[in-house]
């Protein structure tokens, strides 16, 4: 019994808890990896399944009516591929980059916009998105004209 309290106020001292906590968050990140590249698979499978359905049943020719739909699939994957740098690029470094996290959150409000169905929004959900891409492109700027200097 000495023995197990002597390993766990060995464990709790702060380098070796410190050491556990960040095992920890490389066990994670590795784990929401795999589950990124699972749903990047399943997102492609389903893109594929969509675009087959749209080229070769009928009325054919009916591509034009649903680009946005495909548009957004693309997005969707574009968007999961981003996440999945993130992770890596904590991987790799320890480090979240602020910069990837942006560009992620401009491609998904760019996707927003793309696939938006003006007839059902309201003026204020355009103006909001109008927002959030200048307070988002201003981030990017900021980030990366501190990034070049330095």
């Amino acid at each position: 019994m000495r023995q197990f309290f002597k390993q766990i106020r060995e464990v709790s001292k702060d380098k070796n808890f410190i050491h556990l906590i960040e095992n920890i968050e490389v066990l994670v990140s590795k784990v929401l990896s795999l589950f990124m590249v699972l749903v990047i698979l399943a997102a492609i499978g389903d893109l594929g399944f969509f675009l087959f359905q749209e080229l070769f049943s009928a009325p054919y020719g009916k591509l034009s009516t649903t680009l946005y739909t495909i548009f957004g699939l693309f997005l969707n994957i574009l968007i999961a591929l981003e996440i999945l740098e993130n992770i890596t690029a904590y991987l790799k470094k320890h480090v979240l980059q602020v910069e990837l996290v942006i560009v992620t959150s401009l491609i998904a409000v760019a996707r927003k916009i793309i696939i938006l169905d003006l007839k059902q929004v309201s003026a204020m959900d355009i103006i909001g998105l109008g927002v959030a891409i200048l307070a988002l492109s201003i981030s990017y700027w900021i980030i990366r004209s501190t990034n070049i200097r330095s």
